[in-house]
């Protein structure tokens, strides 16, 4: 299973390259960004710093993506 919340933007994005290019980053950042930290990933979070970038860039390509889908996953049980 990816790392939640980065892969669903990636999807929403449409694959890792569009992602990328919006938050001006290689494509390698953004597959780590969905790889767990065990394996030197961020563990589904995308860095904060990029955050304004993906929503401009969602905002200008129609996708819908808000300021919470950055919000990391709890892994408590519910």
């Amino acid at each position: 299973m990816r790392c939640e919340p980065a892969n669903t933007i990636i999807t929403k994005f449409k694959g890792l390259k569009p992602l990328a290019e919006a938050a001006d980053v290689t494509v390698h950042s953004v597959m780590r960004w969905r790889k767990p930290k065990e394996k030197g990933g961020t563990g589904g979070v995308i860095p904060h710093w990029h955050i304004d970038d993906i929503l401009l860039a969602a905002k200008a390509r129609g996708i819908d993506i808000r300021e919470t889908d950055f919000l990391p996953v709890s892994k408590v049980a519910r």
